[in-house]
């Protein structure tokens, strides 16, 4: 059994990297490649990706790149993965001893009364693993839960504020996640996405860049992306 499937599962499977920075005001651009990654100064208009948000009253952002570089959430989700080896470590031990009773019980000649009696014990040792088992993983999934959800009711009040502070009238979910022309979920992602071309008004990097303005080590949030389809051309 691995429970910390549960924590990389959902969110497209989060990739937690080490690389970490000063966090930007808001309209800094959190270097995206090929655009300069010093922080902007206050006051500053939104960055290139989505220079023509304002214009057009229309924008797109990248939910899932928001939740793998969202500070908070990914200290939460540390902590949480950190607690699940723990717990691991204590089914393991759990297990070892239900292993242990087993191996005892078979010494014995089945229909034994000592058989009898450890094979008992070992259905009453499975069934109490099982149930704490199911406990843990029931308790862990929904305090997962609890985390997703509230993050993104930030990620959603922090979207509302910059659209409206730019004017923009429509915000679109979007996947600016680089393709793999091998990998045939990736291609088949592509091809479904509702967004199919957008002309600079990715306003991911600064919806960002608000999220983690208070975090002291704001991660660096470099990204691939074309502003038009992603495969090769």
């Amino acid at each position: 059994m691995r429970m910390l499937l549960f924590v990389c599962a959902a969110v497209a499977a989060l990739s937690l990297s080490a690389m970490a920075q000063q966090a930007n005001p808001i309209g800094a651009n959190p270097a995206k490649p090929g655009l300069p990654s010093a922080p902007a100064a206050a006051g500053q208009g939104p960055s290139p990706f989505g220079a023509n948000a304002t214009k057009h009253g229309v924008a797109v952002v990248d939910i899932s790149f928001i939740f793998k570089k969202h500070e908070r959430f990914r200290t939460t989700m540390e902590g949480m993965k950190s607690e699940m080896e723990k717990i691991e470590t204590d089914l393991k031990a759990d297990r070892e001893a239900v292993a242990q009773k087993e191996q005892q019980r078979n010494s014995y000649n089945a229909g034994t009364a000592e058989f009898k009696a450890l094979d008992e014990e070992v259905a009453r040792m499975t069934a109490d693993f099982q149930l704490k088992m199911g406990r843990l993983r029931k308790d862990f999934l929904e305090r997962e839960a609890k985390v997703y959800y509230s993050t993104y009711l930030e990620v959603v009040n922090a979207v509302d504020q910059y659209a409206k502070r730019r004017d923009i009238g429509l915000v679109i979910r979007f996947n600016g996640e680089q393709v793999d022309p091998n990998k045939r979920e990736d291609v088949l992602r592509e091809i479904n996405k509702p967004v199919v071309w957008q002309d600079q008004i990715d306003i991911t990097p600064d919806v960002l860049t608000l999220l983690n303005r208070d975090q002291v080590n704001a991660n660096s949030a470099t990204r691939p992306q074309a502003p038009g389809t992603q495969l090769p051309r």
